[in-house]
């Protein structure tokens, strides 16, 4: 068994699909029901035991310095490539603490703390089983480790979140490959998990953490964000209206 010490939070992004709410706040610092959406993870990750977290900031990144002064032992990254290159440069900036870490997306809504859990078995992925199609990433799963994953998602398997835990050895591993793809190769228009996934399929042997569905809410849009709290309607009856 291992355990996560500390916690990485990718936020850089500028969250274009939530424009025009994003134009003025990051996409992690909107409040849903008077409540960051980072605060939901940060609390959850506190409330697991784990304080030492770093969040990789980007896009409007002064406006996240509050958050060192409301949580101690919370530091900031700052990811200069971020408007030119995909989430690879975000995890590529925080490589140096990606062993025993939990990676996670600054977008995502904890509504069930208990799955940033500190300990694991294997390293992987949180995922929730799904039948019914999704068009998310999805991993085919036997015994117990991830035999393969689509991008383009699928039925009849373990959609994949945004949440990951990392052990020492596949850390250190993680750190190479992102500095191989990232300054050697120059493959930086990839997903961070393009990586692991698709560039070293064959170098990790990771497992899953069951999660139910609920548990966690990626926003990708107004819509999503407006079912969560109606003070966001009127952007929709805005652009109906235009």
């Amino acid at each position: 068994m291992y355990r996560v010490k500390r916690a990485v939070i990718l936020a850089a992004g500028t969250g274009s699909r939530m424009n025009p709410v994003t134009l003025e706040t990051p996409k992690p610092l909107i409040k849903i029901n008077g409540t960051r959406i980072i605060d939901t993870i940060i609390l959850g990750l506190h409330k697991n035991g784990i304080t030492e977290i770093y969040v990789v900031a980007g896009y409007m990144k002064e406006k996240f310095k509050i958050l060192e002064k409301e949580y101690p032992g919370l530091k900031l990254i700052e990811n200069p490539y971020y408007a030119v290159c995909n989430n690879i440069s975000s995890l590529y900036m925080a490589r140096d603490y990606i062993e025993d870490a939990i990676i996670l997306d600054g977008d995502q809504v904890i509504y069930n703390t208990d799955v940033l859990g500190a300990d694991f078995e294997h390293s992987g992925y949180n995922s929730v089983w799904t039948d019914s199609g999704t068009t998310e990433w999805l991993q085919t799963v036997e015994n117990g480790f991830v035999k393969s994953c689509s991008r383009n998602g699928g039925q009849n398997g373990w959609q994949l979140f945004s949440i990951s835990r990392w052990n020492t050895e596949d850390g250190r591993k993680l750190k190479n490959h992102l500095e191989i793809e990232f300054e050697e190769k120059q493959n930086r228009q990839v997903y961070w998990d393009d990586v692991v996934f698709f560039c070293y399929p064959n170098d990790y042997k990771l497992g899953i953490w069951k999660m139910d569905k609920g548990d966690v809410i990626e926003l990708d849009n107004i819509s999503e964000l407006a079912a969560l709290d109606k003070t966001y309607k009127r952007y929709i009856e805005e652009e109906d209206y235009e």
